[in-house]
C-alpha cells in the first residue's frame, strides 16, 4: 500500500533507538531463547511453523498491510479471499490438519469458512455414523459443501435444553420436519451462516411419537448448491455489525416446516428407528459432551497463546518506550548523555506485565496437558471406556471460563500499559481484543460454566466414598482428602522465600479450594440453601479449583520425569538448568500473584495469616526482580512473528516510531481533499490528492 503523505527522510527517532534497546534487553537473558522455543513447540512443529510462515508472508493475497483501513464489507471480502487462498495453498502443499491450523493461526482472521473447520467438521466426525461421514464429512473435507453450526437461538443461548426449534419425526415419509415455532426460536449468531454456508448442523428438539427427547444434531442443506439461494421454507440473513468478528458472516435462520431425511440425524450415539419412530438412548447420556470438551480444550490452549501475544507487544514496547528520568537510577549513554528511563524499568509496569507473561506460560502448559487428556479420552472411548469424560468435562468447563477471563482482562491491561498508542489500531490490540472477547461467551457463558465444574466437585464431596475413589484417579482433587484429614491445619510459611516451595503453594491453593467446597456443602446440606442462592459461592469454588489446576500443572511440568515418559519438548526443558531456573521464577510469580489477587479468600479460610500475606508481597517483589532481565527473552521464546502480531508497537526489530508514522501516512483519509466551507453542500473537492 502506497503513502498519501511524504515523511521527511532525514528524521529518525532520538537515541537510543528501538532496535538498540531491544538488542540490549536480549543480551541480558540468562537462558537460550531458541532452546526455550524448542521446549515449547518441539523441532518438528517449529520447522513446519517456519515453513508455512514463509509461504504466507510471500503470498500477496494474504498481505495484511491494508486491513486496519478497511470497513466491514471490505474486511469480509478480504476474509473470503483469504479463506479461499488458504484452502488452495493447503491443496498445493498437501498440508495436513495440523499444518492447516498453523496457517489459520498465522493469518489470524476468522472468516466465512472458520466454523466449517472448527465446528461443522468436528461435529460430524464426533457424532456421525460411518455412513454419515461418507455422505457428509468427506465432501465437507473436500469443500464440496460448506457448513456451519446453528445452535444458539434469538431467545436461548447457554440453556441448550431450552432451545425451541423442533425436529418432528414423520413416520409416513421417514423424514424429520424442522420448524421454527416462535420468533425467539430463530437461529442466531451462527458463523458462516449469513452469506456462506450451504449446509448446517442444526440443534433442534427431537420429537417422536409425541415425546420430546430434547436437542439433537441434524444435518440440513440450507442453500441451493448451484444458485446459492436459500432453499424453500428457509429464511437466512446476516445479523449485522458486531463488537469484533466483522470478518465473519454471523447469521440468522428460520424454518417453515422443512423436511429432511431421517438419515440426516447424526446417530453415532442415539437414533430413531425407521417407521416406528422408536428412540434409542445413547449408552452414556454425556457422550454428546465430547465435541464441547474438544472445543473448550482448544479455547484453553489458545488463551495461553493470546496472553503470549499481548505480553509480546506490551513488553517489547515497554522496553523501547522511554518516559521521565529515574534520578536514582538514570540511563546513561556511552557519550555520557542522560536519557529517559525505559518504561519497563518502572516497577509498576513490571507488576502489570510480568504476571501476564507468567499467565501465558501457565495456561500454555495446562492447555497442552488438557489436549493430551482429551486425546487419551478419545482413545479410551473408542474401546467403550468413558471413565475420563465426567472429570474432563468438569475441568474443561471451569478452565475455559477461568482462562478466557484471564486472557480478556490481561489483553486489556496490556493494551492500557501501552499508554495512548494502545488506542491505535496500529498497536495490534484493538481488533485482537475485539475478536478474542467472544471467547468468554461462546461455547458456554463463563459464569454459567462454573456451575458445571462446581456441581461435579460438590457432588463428589457429598459422596465421600466415591470422592476418595475419584481422587485416586484425578490428582487435581487430592487437596480435598488432605483438608478432610485436618480441617484446622495452618500454613507453615515463616519467611518470604518459603512461598517459593511448590509444596507450600499447592497446600495453600488446595486448602482454600477445599474450604470453599466444604462450606458450600454445609450450606446446601445442613442449612438447605438453594442452588440459586449459592451461585456466587459456586463461581468462587470453580475458580479456586481451576487456579489449583493451573498451579499444579505448571509445577508438574517443571518436575523431573522418567526418561521414558518425556517427549522431546520436556527432555529439552529438563536437560537445561537455565531453562528450569527461569521458568521456576515464572511459575512462582504466577502462583503468588494469583494468590495475592484472591487474597481475601486465602485469609478467610484461616489457613493464611495477615503476617504471611505481608511476606507474600515481599516475595512477589523479589520474583519481579528475578524476571526483569529475562522479560523480553521470555516473550521472544513464544516465537510470535511480526506477520501474526501486525503491530507497530510489538515489532521484533523495535522500530516502533518509524512504523507508526509510516502506517499513518497510508491512511486513505489523507488522500481526500475536503471542502470545509460551511455554506457549501460539498463534502469533498473534485480533486483527489495523488498517492506518493
Amino acid at each position: 500500500m502506497t503513502s498519501y503523505i511524504k515523511i521527511p527522510s532525514h528524521l529518525t527517532p532520538s537515541d537510543p533507538q528501538g532496535s538498540e534497546l531491544l538488542a540490549r534487553e536480549r543480551s541480558k537473558a540468562t537462558f537460550d531463547v531458541n532452546e526455550l522455543t524448542l521446549a515449547l513447540y518441539g523441532s518438528e512443529e517449529l520447522s513446519r511453523f517456519k515453513k508455512i510462515l514463509k509461504i504466507l508472508e510471500s503470498d500477496p493475497i494474504l498481505d495484511k498491510s491494508n486491513i486496519y483501513y478497511m470497513g466491514r464489507t471490505e474486511l469480509f471480502k478480504y476474509a473470503l479471499r483469504k479463506d479461499k487462498r488458504i484452502i488452495q495453498l493447503a491443496a498445493t502443499h498437501k498440508w495436513n490438519v495440523d499444518e492447516f491450523k498453523i496457517a489459520s493461526r498465522l493469518v489470524d482472521m476468522s472468516g466465512p469458512y472458520s466454523i466449517h473447520q472448527s465446528m461443522f467438521l468436528p461435529t460430524i466426525l464426533g457424532q456421525g455414523t460411518e455412513e454419515q461421514k461418507r455422505k457428509f464429512l468427506n465432501p465437507a473435507i473436500r469443500h464440496e459443501i460448506i457448513g456451519c453450526y446453528a445452535q444458539t437461538e434469538l431467545g436461548h443461548g447457554s440453556n441448550v435444553q431450552g432451545l425451541e426449534t423442533t425436529s418432528t419425526y414423520i413416520p409416513e415419509t421417514d423424514e424429520f420436519e424442522i420448524h421454527t415455532p416462535h420468533l425467539t426460536a430463530a437461529k442466531w449468531w451462527a458463523g458462516g451462516l449469513g452469506r456462506t454456508a450451504n449446509h448446517s448442523v442444526v440443534m433442534a428438539r427431537l420429537i417422536t411419537n409425541g415425546q420430546d427427547k430434547g436437542p439433537h444434531p441434524f444435518i440440513v442443506q440450507i442453500r441451493d448448491l448451484t444458485t446459492h439461494e436459500p432453499l424453500p421454507g428457509i429464511t437466512i440473513g446476516d445479523i449485522g455489525p458486531k463488537f469484533g468478528f466483522n470478518t465473519t458472516d454471523n447469521g440468522f435462520m428460520l424454518f417453515d416446516h422443512v423436511r429432511i431425511p431421517r438419515f440426516n440425524m447424526l446417530s453415532k450415539f442415539s437414533k430413531v428407528t425407521k417407521g416406528t419412530g422408536e428412540y434409542k438412548n445413547p449408552p452414556n447420556e454425556k457422550l454428546s459432551y465430547g465435541t464441547m470438551v474438544f472445543v473448550r480444550s482448544v479455547i484453553i490452549f489458545n488463551a495461553g497463546l493470546a496472553l503470549a501475544r499481548a505480553a509480546t507487544i506490551s513488553v517489547r514496547y515497554s522496553a523501547v518506550r522511554r518516559q521521565f528520568v529515574d534520578k536514582e537510577n538514570p540511563m546513561i549513554l556511552p557519550n555520557g548523555q542522560v536519557v529517559e528511563t525505559a518504561v519497563l524499568d518502572y516497577t509498576m509496569q513490571q507488576y502489570r506485565l510480568f504476571p501476564v507473561i507468567a499467565q501465558a506460560y501457565a495456561i500454555y502448559f495446562t492447555g497442552e496437558i488438557i489436549t493430551n487428556l482429551y486425546k487419551q479420552y478419545i482413545d479410551q472411548s473408542s474401546r467403550g471406556d468413558f471413565s475420563l469424560l465426567a472429570d474432563l468435562h468438569a475441568s474443561t468447563s471451569g478452565l475455559k471460563s477461568l482462562t478466557s477471563d484471564i486472557a480478556v482482562d490481561s489483553i486489556e491491561d496490556c493494551r492500557r500499559s501501552c499508554g495512548g498508542h494502545g488506542y491505535s489500531n496500529f498497536s495490534g490490540f484493538t481488533r485482537f481484543y475485539q475478536d478474542y472477547l467472544p471467547n468468554t461467551t461462546w461455547e458456554g457463558d463463563n459464569y454459567i460454566l462454573t456451575q458445571q465444574t462446581a456441581r461435579y466437585i460438590i457432588h463428589s464431596k457429598q459422596q465421600s466414598e466415591e470422592f476418595s475413589l475419584r481422587s485416586n484417579e484425578s490428582p487435581t482433587i487430592f487437596y480435598m482428602l488432605r483438608y478432610l484429614s485436618n480441617p484446622s491445619q495452618k500454613c507453615t510459611v515463616i519467611s518470604p522465600s518459603d512461598f517459593k516451595n511448590p509444596e507450600v503453594q499447592l497446600a495453600i491453593y488446595g486448602y482454600r479450594a477445599a474450604y470453599l467446597i466444604a462450606r458450600a456443602v454445609d450450606q446446601i446440606d445442613n442449612h438447605k440453601k438453594s442452588w440459586n442462592s449459592m451461585l456466587v459461592e459456586i463461581n468462587r469454588i470453580s475458580r479456586a479449583h481451576c487456579q489449583y489446576i493451573l498451579v499444579h500443572n505448571f509445577i508438574l511440568t517443571l518436575q523431573p520425569q522418567t526418561s521414558d515418559s518425556m517427549n522431546e519438548k520436556r527432555r529439552i526443558l529438563h536437560n537445561s538448568p537455565s531453562l528450569k531456573t527461569v521458568l521456576t521464577s515464572v511459575c512462582n510469580l504466577f502462583a503468588l500473584h494469583t494468590m495475592e489477587k484472591n487474597l481475601s479468600e486465602f485469609l478467610e479460610s484461616g489457613y493464611l495469616s495477615p503476617k504471611q500475606s505481608e511476606m507474600l508481597r515481599v516475595q512477589i517483589s523479589e520474583s519481579l526482580n528475578e524476571i526483569r532481565p529475562n522479560a523480553v527473552a521470555l516473550v521472544d521464546a513464544f516465537y510470535l512473528p511480526d506477520y501474526l502480531l501486525n503491530s507497530a508497537l510489538g515489532r521484533y526489530d523495535g522500530k516502533v516510531y518509524e512504523t507508526m508514522i509510516e502506517w499513518a501516512s497510508k491512511e486513505p483519509l489523507n488522500g481526500i481533499t475536503l471542502d470545509i466551507n460551511p455554506y457549501s453542500e460539498k463534502l469533498f473537492r473534485n480533486d483527489v490528492k495523488a498517492k506518493i
